[in-house]
């Protein structure tokens, strides 16, 4: 198992679900992080929950991932005690309404292909070259089984989390000859605010989703990451497509009957 303790940890999209649950998992075995989002308040309360109950270095940071020259910034402006970072996961991301390619609304579609994939790569850009200097690092992605499989009503944010599988298999290749580990967790369904912001705040709507099942939580995810995290160096482990024990396939999920 690698110990990352005193290690810096940068995780976008830290202020709720996920991104919140790995930048935990992450504290609780003494790791320092990097929080990341946009809105400023919910991530410096986050931050300061993380410093309060785990006793480690937590550093808020408001930024919007689409924006490359304030991602480049804030990499560029960090402390000394900071800049060593030693993981990376690129948590950001959206998926907007369910309606069909060619009649999608433009700020739905420029919405998820700015955040899941051009932002994934302004912040890997901007920290991955500080990893092969040092010849060591990690850099995860938060993907979905929507980089694996397509779905009705899902065309767009689909074709986004499918190219940034593609971009992570390149990214490795990029690495190769180096001590740079490349990672993706995969989920499929999981509670979080994700489908509020889909159905444009209507929460009725997002809470069908989840109906009747048991989808995966933000902590089971994050599970995953740190284990991703923490195998030994020579390790790297490509790829984990998690599900929840009620999803077989994208569009095949038990609802029991109550």
């Amino acid at each position: 198992m690698l110990n990352l303790k005193n290690q810096i940890v940068f995780i976008t999209g830290a202020s709720s679900g996920i991104g919140r649950s790995c930048a935990r998992a992450f504290a609780q075995i003494g790791a320092h992080v990097i929080l990341t989002a946009r809105g400023k308040e919910r991530v410096e309360k986050v931050a300061a929950e993380i410093r309060s109950e785990f006793g480690v270095k937590a550093l808020a940071l408001q930024l919007d991932v689409t924006d490359r020259a304030a991602v480049f910034s804030a990499v560029d402006q960090l402390p000394d005690e900071w800049s060593r970072i030693r993981v990376l996961v690129n948590n950001a991301g959206k998926a907007l309404g369910l309606d069909k390619s060619y009649s999608a609304r433009i700020e739905h579609l420029e919405g998820m292909l700015e955040t899941n994939v051009k932002g994934v790569i302004h912040v890997t850009s901007a920290i991955a070259p500080g990893m092969v200097a040092r010849d060591e690092g990690h850099i995860i992605q938060i993907g979905s089984a929507a980089g694996h499989w397509v779905y009705p009503g899902g065309t767009i944010y689909c074709a986004t989390k499918h190219a940034v599988k593609a971009f992570n298999e390149g990214l490795k290749m990029d690495m190769h000859g180096t001590q740079v580990r490349v990672s993706s967790v995969d989920p499929g369904l999981v509670e979080t605010e994700f489908s509020i912001v889909r159905f444009d705040g209507d929460k009725e709507r997002a809470d069908a989703v989840y109906a009747n099942t048991t989808p995966l939580t933000p902590d089971d995810v994050a599970d995953a990451v740190l284990w991703c995290a923490t195998r030994p160096a020579h390790v790297n482990i490509s790829d984990i497509l998690m599900l929840c024990t009620d999803q077989s396939h994208a569009t095949m999920v038990n609802r029991r009957v109550k």
